[in-house]
């Protein structure tokens, strides 16, 4: 592994966001949230809330960001099975915080499913604390969003 180097993504990187949250096993909508239209256009409302990681050329980690302007949210990280446990979600989650941080917030929270156990021993590593107490709400228009 060389030098690792952060870049903001573009709409054109979308087969690379793709081809990264099937590697990493991440669910996927192409139909709904994760279409090509959708990830456009919050890319051109927040271009800053797409970040990936490359060795190289080769993408080898994204998360995708998200704020409602008190609390800005770690999403969507995923790592390429090839290059885990090297410190690549390690250094993507601190660089959303850095991300988040120029955009005024103070406060960085992720969701994760409880038996995510990877994600929540990296979070947890990074100074994150679980909150067993608080229940997720959510109502979804279709299966797609």
């Amino acid at each position: 592994m060389g030098l690792l180097e952060f870049r903001r993504l573009v709409s054109d990187d979308y087969e690379e966001i793709v081809r990264l949250w099937r590697l990493a096993g991440l669910p996927f909508k192409p139909r709904g949230r994760d279409s090509r239209e959708n990830v456009a256009a919050q890319m051109k409302v927040e271009p800053d809330f797409f970040v990936g990681v490359f060795d190289g050329d080769h993408m080898v980690g994204l998360a995708v960001m998200s704020s409602d302007l008190r609390r800005g949210w770690i999403n969507r990280l995923a790592v390429d099975p090839g290059f885990r446990r090297r410190g690549v979600a390690k250094a993507l989650v601190l660089e959303c915080e850095r991300v988040l941080r120029t955009h005024g917030l103070r406060l960085f929270c992720a969701l994760i499913d409880d038996a995510n156990v990877a994600s929540k021993k990296l979070f947890k590593s990074c100074g994150y604390v679980e909150h067993e107490d608080i229940k997720y709400f959510s109502k979804r228009e279709s299966d797609d969003v």
